[in-house]
């Protein structure tokens, strides 16, 4: 006789988060089905709730785990053992690969953003999840000026949502500026001139 299959809760969780990912990235909060995630995960819905509440508290728990896993990615680099220059391009670098990689990220943070923050505003965790990075810039930052590479005074939160949207607002609209210049901005050549033009532009706005 087959052994009843032990529950593994942590497996089950990972596989609601995933499965509740994508569908709130393709049809947002408003639109995704909580049958279609428990298809997708293959858990019952009784322990989904159980796991996460309702279907608000498993969207605010999908956007913890998008902006944790994301930040994990960037001080998984190590930038403060790099020299400023190379550290500043690598985060830039890293920021667009990251996107390219992880477009499930750009549709999570625009439908967010269709809802004002509303959901995420109630997430502790995320207020204070990106303090890490901030800090990491701040070092390169510090480190740059003392050098006299890095113009000093630099805002660490300015310069990280400038990295961040030089390469964010190509990619989610990508398709009407490709419509609307006639040029197809997805290409890989495109997309590597775009990933030069980020680096190009930080840093030569760090420079003194």
């Amino acid at each position: 006789m087959d052994r009843p299959r032990k529950r593994n809760p942590k497996l089950t969780r990972q596989r609601v988060l995933e499965a509740a990912t994508e569908e709130f990235a393709e049809k947002g909060l408003s639109g995704a089905r909580v049958d279609e995630i428990a298809r997708r995960s293959g858990a019952n819905k009784r322990m989904m709730y159980h796991y996460f509440g309702n279907k608000e508290d498993l969207y605010v728990a999908v956007m913890e785990a998008a902006y944790k896993k994301k930040l994990e990615a960037e001080i998984e680099l190590e930038l403060t053992g790099m020299d400023p220059v190379e550290g500043m391009a690598t985060l830039i670098r890293f920021t667009w690969q990251y996107y390219l990689e992880n477009p499930e990220f750009i549709s999570l943070v625009n439908n967010e953003n269709l809802l004002k923050a509303r959901h995420i505003a109630k997430s502790d965790e995320i207020k204070v999840l990106h303090s890490p990075l901030v800090e990491l810039i701040k070092d390169l930052l510090e480190r740059g000026a003392k050098d006299d590479l890095f113009r000093k005074n630099v805002d660490a939160v300015q310069l990280y949502i400038t990295i961040a949207a030089l390469g964010y607002y190509y990619l989610s609209n990508a398709y009407t500026l490709s419509t609307i210049f006639n040029r197809d901005l997805l290409s890989q050549d495109e997309l590597t001139k775009r990933d030069d033009h980020r680096v190009e532009v930080v840093l030569g706005y760090l420079r003194v």
